[in-house]
């Protein structure tokens, strides 16, 4: 059984924060010890049995800072099991299919043999930061696209492989 979980993510809004604390609260529930924390803010990931890395999509990237820890820590994160996550579609298309991850993120899944990767919808609210953010919410296509029944579902699977490693 996996003791210690890093649950770690990169965002701009705070939207990819929310679905890591949901996924961290599952992962207690569970019984697991689980630290949430921004990926920018992780020095070591030694001390960690498990990870579960999630990143904010931007004009079809991961967030910087999710892809810079994954950069950063590749070494270490290879030797144990890792579960990617990104958000961001601003429509209900995560909740009606799989979308796949983009291609940065299938190198980083390859590389890794990271366990599994879903894609969430994000949020975009009034107040976030960036021109182009902006944009979107002043055009009217902004608002919150999160399913946090589908995100606690995911992560109940997590906890699962997890507890019955």
């Amino acid at each position: 059984m996996t003791d210690t979980v890093l649950v770690t993510y990169g965002t701009t809004n705070g939207s990819t924060a929310e679905i890591a604390e949901a996924v961290a609260d599952v992962l207690r529930k569970a019984g697991l010890t689980v630290e949430a924390l921004p990926a920018r803010s992780v020095t070591s990931v030694a001390r960690y049995d498990a990870v579960v890395v999630g990143g904010g999509l931007y004009a079809g990237r991961w967030h910087k800072d999710a892809r810079r820890f994954v950069r950063r820590h590749r070494a270490l994160l290879a030797e144990r099991p890792v579960w990617f996550f990104s958000s961001g579609p601003l429509d209900a298309s995560a909740s009606e299919r799989d979308i796949p991850p983009v291609r940065g993120v299938q190198r980083a899944m390859a590389r890794l043999e990271v366990r599994e990767h879903v894609t969430f919808g994000g949020r975009l609210e009034e107040g976030a930061k960036g021109r182009v953010a902006k944009m979107i919410v002043r055009s009217g296509k902004g608002g919150d696209f999160r399913d946090f029944g589908a995100i606690e579902a995911w992560a109940g699977g997590i906890a699962d492989a997890l507890t019955h490693a």
